[in-house]
């Protein structure tokens, strides 16, 4: 990881330039540095977590987007011909390239966007705006399990994308419970909403849940970890008729004793990415919630020349981190 110098962009028509003022790392970005990420094309500009402020616009963009405005972008693209954009659902899109993945990122002082991808957030602090693609994430998942305000919903991870979920299933009126293996992510889970909380060094899920949900087991469980472990924890604990939401992948082969998913009748789904209107629903949250506790979702600031040193810090204690911003 290094600093270099670049050439300040110019944007063309139908384009906006946009002077970054924070971008997020985040856990993807986490295991890139650690040479663990199979999607990332290397070398690669890192970067899709997003809190820029309008600096020029080319020709051909609309006039609601104007210089000096406070956005975020949403960082993916799409091809608008395979089956996920036919479908409308082009955070699926089988050719997606998503900033600082695919395609170099926003961790830079100016980047140009097709005016289509920038995203108004203005009422909210620079560095909340930066919170808003990661959030997403967990919002969409929430949309994926079609969660109404009878279902109970178990949230299996505590980090920004499983706060996220936590936030959007409350806010619906379900019933939420929060899952994870550090105490302190727990306790911020239940001021972001959760109901319960479940440390499992500590406590047995199962009883906890029986206990919690009369018996029944949760309705919905959306799994925000990734390991093939808390994956069949999904399986083994929704109840039946139930639905489970994979936001995680696992780097390992995950192994199902798939009799669970004819007997209890389930439906598995996957969850990615988010569309633009999960990001409006997060920024409508922000704004008539001001008091939601913003700063503990931020671990650390760093100026872009102490970034390794942030990234070291984190691969040695991954648990304790929700997000990193790089100041621009």
């Amino acid at each position: 990881m290094a600093v270099i110098e670049m050439e300040k962009p110019e944007p063309k028509s139908g384009e906006v330039l946009l002077k970054m003022n924070y971008v997020g790392f985040c856990g993807s970005d986490l295991n890139t540095f650690l040479g663990r990420n199979p999607m990332v094309n290397m070398p690669v500009i890192p970067g899709h977590e997003v809190s820029a402020t309008i600096a020029a616009v080319g020709a051909d963009v609309p006039q609601t987007l104007r210089v000096g405005m406070d956005v975020t972008v949403d960082p993916y693209s799409n091809c608008g011909h395979c089956a996920a954009c036919r479908h409308e659902r082009a955070n699926a899109c089988e050719h997606n390239q998503t900033l600082g993945v695919q395609r170099n990122g926003a961790m830079r002082e100016y980047l140009t966007m097709p005016w289509q991808k920038i995203i108004p957030a203005e009422g909210l602090t620079k560095k909340e705006i930066a919170l808003i693609e990661p959030m997403s994430v967990g919002f969409h998942a929430v949309n994926r399990a079609e969660v109404t305000d009878i279902d109970h919903v178990l949230v299996i991870g505590c980090g920004m994308i499983g706060i996220g979920a936590i936030v959007r299933a409350s806010l619906r009126g379900a019933t939420v419970t929060a899952v994870d293996l550090d105490d302190e992510k727990l306790a911020l889970a239940k001021r972001m909403g959760a109901h319960h909380v479940v440390n499992t060094a500590t406590e047995d899920l199962h009883a906890r849940l029986q206990e919690i949900t009369d018996g029944l087991g949760p309705d919905v469980v959306i799994e925000a970890v990734g390991s093939p472990y808390t994956q069949n924890e999904a399986v083994n604990e929704v109840a039946f008729t139930g639905r489970i939401v994979f936001i995680g992948y696992a780097k390992a082969t995950t192994e199902f004793v798939t009799k669970l998913f004819v007997q209890k009748e389930l439906d598995v789904r996957g969850s990615r990415n988010a569309k633009p209107a999960d990001f409006r629903a997060v920024i409508h949250y922000m704004q008539q919630n001001r008091n939601y506790p913003k700063d503990e979702l931020i671990s650390a600031v760093a100026k872009p020349e102490e970034a390794h040193s942030a990234m070291k810090q984190w691969a040695a204690a991954p648990a304790k981190v929700f997000r990193i911003l790089v100041e621009l």
